[in-house]
């Protein structure tokens, strides 16, 4: 049976109402009210028990459903998706951060190879071109759901060996080298995703990813690593707090 919200309309607002149904459903998402896979209303009965428009309740919908939080399947209705994943941009990893929201990250390894750096790899790390690195591609779930396909560029005297990247964090394999993670510098865009991507996250072809470069450097201020991960937007941003 659909959920029934609480939901206020303020009609003297300036803010339109669309904008104020969605916001509230989304708050209910948020907030854990909703949980992945309830229902909710459809718009129709949404209008009729708001008294909004049906136009003003299908934009709301589907506001909702082009962010990934809800979803429309035929004889069943509009569903609760699987939460999206909320990261601060902080000096963290995704696997610390699925923990420490309580999801349970699982990791399958890609490909794993020991060479030379390519020129700009090397030169984004400031080591020479005949340094002995590993390159390990990784497959990130939450349980089942894809989330990211992260690549690291990672000096073989700190990489970890292909079973412990499938059974930990990067990170925390660093950890247990007595490697810690001083500074980073990060940069976060956005693309389409490649049909190889796609297939792998569970996604269209060309569906909008996240990206993130990060190269890292321990207290010595040795390069540990360079990261090239791009994420499912339909699941996945980040959280920064703006101080003045």
């Amino acid at each position: 049976m659909p959920a029934l919200l609480d939901i206020a309309i303020d009609r003297s607002s300036p803010v339109p109402l669309y904008f104020q149904l969605a916001q509230a459903i989304e708050n209910s998402i948020l907030e854990g009210r909703l949980t992945p896979g309830d229902r909710i209303e459809n718009e129709l009965d949404l209008a009729k028990r708001l008294n909004l428009s049906r136009p003003t309740a299908r934009q709301a919908i589907q506001a909702l459903v082009d962010k990934g939080l809800l979803t429309r399947r035929r004889g069943v209705g509009t569903q609760v998706v699987q939460n999206q994943v909320h990261r601060p941009v902080e000096l963290t990893s995704l696997y610390d951060d699925l923990i420490s929201a309580g999801q349970e990250p699982t990791t399958e390894l890609l490909d794993y190879q020991l060479g030379s750096p390519d020129a700009d790899i090397a030169a984004e790390l400031g080591v020479p071109a005949d340094s002995r690195f590993v390159t390990f591609r990784r497959l990130r779930r939450a349980g089942s759901e894809p989330l990211a396909i992260m690549t690291n560029y990672v000096p073989a005297e700190f990489a970890p060996a292909p079973d412990q990247l499938e059974a930990r964090g990067f990170y925390e394999c660093l950890r247990a080298k007595g490697v810690h993670i001083a500074l980073a510098r990060q940069r976060i865009g956005a693309r389409s995703a490649t049909r190889a991507e796609a297939q792998l996250l569970d996604e269209r072809p060309n569906a909008p990813l996240l990206t993130m470069q990060r190269v890292a450097f321990d207290d010595s201020g040795r390069p540990v690593e360079l990261g090239r991960h791009v994420y499912r937007a339909s699941r996945h941003f980040f959280d920064t707090t703006v101080r003045q």
